[in-house]
């Protein structure tokens, strides 16, 4: 019998309700129903999945192509008490075997993998004996050749479904057109009965804006000064983020920059003052934000041109998550068309790129003939670049395509956190803590404040440890690296090196199996991503909701009334919206509510407007009468 999901939803989130559209999802899949779910960013979409599996005996298989999303998710079920593991590239070998040991012995109730990995046998075989009770999809667009993601891996899932015949499927996604709706559905082999739930993008708190400037610098002071609260500004480049951050703090703003340069202790302190508000203004690559839920951001600023509308729509989606007022600012300069396009056509690798980036691995990680399916590698991309003469985005790109490709999967992040398994049994750890009277203090630290040591690897502080027996971090590295000498730990400390992971056997450089039809469809679909970004902060004549909401296939016939077009519009004299048209009439004269709604064709927008108005104290309401704030 299925456990009750709001008591699961309170007791793991501490939510006493679900939000619109979640709950449905949820019972859709729990009536065995396959289930697609269309939630923008910051709409909720990992508890739609989570919760339903949590209901039910057995463990969700997760399917996601973003190591990062995935190692978050993983470490936010653990701070839950709620075992999770991810089989990707970052696992080194002893620990792979140790988490498919676990899952077969049921100890996980969620497995995430991504869609490469699919492709091998012997773990399909694996997970063939487990207990499973959903499978899901994650960015489930990527399975569409119409999707503006297309990976061919994920046209393995099927074979999940051939294993587990009876488990219903959940496909989640932020955007997908009605043609990529109906290829999901297709190609992830939905019974007829399947459930389409679909939630506006619309996010009236959130207003979308460009600003055409010279002065970029400027024009962010002067946001930064008339919108008070926690703030984000994207910049590009590495060297960007620190010489604006430098120029915000001599200008008496509390501000850092954040980059994926940084080491990881730096990043982990300069995250930790930005969420406990200690510093108001993180200047940042898009290395920054992945997984990041903090709700009171009230202004994102992009002083260089996003890449994409997609990751424009995500990085502004980082605001106003607690539903009050945050605005957004694209600041375009004389120049930034024509540089985003130059930076398109400089990045893009060719073949002959793609395939110099490969024999440059194969020789950097030396990666011999005969290398299986598997094998994984440390790597660090700032040297790699260096030593090969290569630039970041350009091997990024290549690595992408080797990736979906399924020829190699990579993680350039590093390990954040250090991680430790114990592997000696009781007796074994007893005699070693009674001959060892220093290493016995550090054992009963750690055995005391990480729970399941003995069961899977889990994340410690060696910073806590010290400071709780009175001892210096070095000390305490030292210590867990003679425990591993001595086979009764396995410990992994945290660093900078990331890894690549072979998903095939090693292939010949000459021979290397690469589609030309993909790599140009990928050059053609990464151009239009920029002409839309182009289209998006150069045409000022429709409201810009209107126009990001008609790129990812939702149309609506109201203007938002909050963007820039809208309030240019508004100032003219010409309302572009019915909340213009009932701001127009409350600053003539006061208004019963079901007469001012009945100035407006949409109501539920117009209702939706003045619940904001009240949020924000636009608007008061005395007796049976709204009036407008002046």
């Amino acid at each position: 019998m299925d456990k009750d999901i709001h008591e699961i939803l309170k007791q793991y989130w501490g939510y006493d309700q679900f939000r619109p559209l979640q709950e449905s999802i949820i019972r859709s899949v729990l009536a065995q129903q396959d289930t697609l779910a269309l939630l923008p960013t910051g709409g909720g979409k990992s508890i739609c999945f989570q919760v339903p599996a949590l209901a039910r005996e057995g463990c969700a298989i997760v399917i996601s192509p973003l190591i990062a999303l995935m190692s978050d998710q993983v470490e936010n079920l653990k701070k839950a008490g709620i075992p999770a593991i991810a089989l990707n590239s970052s696992l080194n070998a002893s620990q792979r075997e140790l988490a498919l040991h676990n899952a077969s012995n049921g100890y996980y109730k969620f497995i995430y993998l991504s869609p490469e990995s699919l492709q091998s046998e012997k773990l399909l075989n694996r997970l063939s004996f487990l207990n499973v009770n959903f499978i899901v999809v994650d960015e489930a667009h990527c399975i569409s050749q119409w999707g503006y993601d297309f990976r061919p891996p994920y046209l393995e899932i099927h074979k999940l479904r051939n294993i587990f015949p009876d488990c219903p499927m959940m496909a989640l996604t932020a955007t997908a057109t009605e043609k990529v709706v109906q290829d999901i559905q297709d190609r992830l082999h939905f019974k007829d009965e399947a459930q389409v739930f679909r939630k506006s993008f619309v996010r009236p708190e959130l207003a979308y804006n460009v600003l055409k400037t010279e002065d970029k610098w400027g024009q962010c002071k002067s946001l930064l000064d008339k919108v008070p609260g926690t703030a984000l500004i994207y910049l590009r480049n590495r060297k960007g983020t620190m010489e604006v951050a430098q120029w915000l703090k001599h200008m008496g703003y509390q501000a850092d920059f954040y980059h994926a340069g940084l080491s990881v202790a730096q990043r982990q302190v300069k995250q930790r003052a930005w969420i406990e508000n200690e510093c108001r203004i993180m200047v940042c690559t898009n290395a920054f934000g992945m997984g990041i839920d903090k709700p009171d951001v009230r202004l994102v600023i992009h002083l260089d041109l996003p890449d994409s509308l997609e990751a424009y729509f995500q990085e502004a989606g980082r605001a106003a998550r607690d539903g009050a007022k945050a605005w957004s600012f694209v600041l375009v300069g004389p120049s930034d068309v024509a540089q985003l396009k130059q930076k398109f056509l400089a990045s893009f690798p060719k073949r002959e790129d793609i395939v110099r980036v490969y024999r440059a691995l194969l020789n950097h990680l030396q990666i011999g003939i005969g290398s299986a399916e598997g094998s994984q590698y440390d790597f660090d991309l700032s040297v790699f670049c260096q030593q090969y003469r290569l630039g970041p985005q350009q091997v990024i790109q290549a690595l992408e395509i080797l990736n979906k490709e399924a020829i190699l999967e990579f993680n350039i992040q590093g390990r954040y956190h250090s991680l430790l398994h114990l592997k000696a049994d009781r007796r074994t750890l007893y005699d070693y803590q009674l001959r060892n009277p220093a290493m016995d203090r550090i054992l009963k630290v750690l055995l005391r404040s990480y729970g399941g040591l003995d069961l899977d690897y889990s994340r410690i502080d060696e910073n806590l440890i010290a400071r709780r027996i009175n001892s210096s971090t070095y000390k305490i590295k030292k210590a867990l690296k003679e425990m591993q000498g001595h086979g009764l730990v396995d410990y992994l400390e945290a660093g900078e090196t990331g890894s690549i992971a072979l998903l095939q056997d090693r292939q010949h450089f000459k021979e290397l199996n690469l589609s030309e039809e993909f790599i140009e469809k990928r050059k053609a679909e990464l151009l239009a991503r920029i002409q839309a970004v182009i289209d998006f902060v150069m045409k000022d004549e429709t409201c810009r909701l209107k126009t990001l909401l008609a790129y990812f296939g939702e149309k609506i016939t109201e203007d938002c009334g909050t963007c820039d077009v809208c309030r240019r519009k508004r100032s003219q004299g010409k309302p572009s919206n019915c909340a213009g048209t009932m701001e127009k009439a409350l600053r003539k004269q006061a208004y019963k509510f079901e007469d001012l709604i009945a100035l407006c064709p949409n109501q539920a927008q117009a209702k939706e407007q003045i619940r904001q108005w009240l949020a924000t104290e636009k608007i008061r309401i005395e007796g049976e009468l709204i009036f407008m704030n002046f």
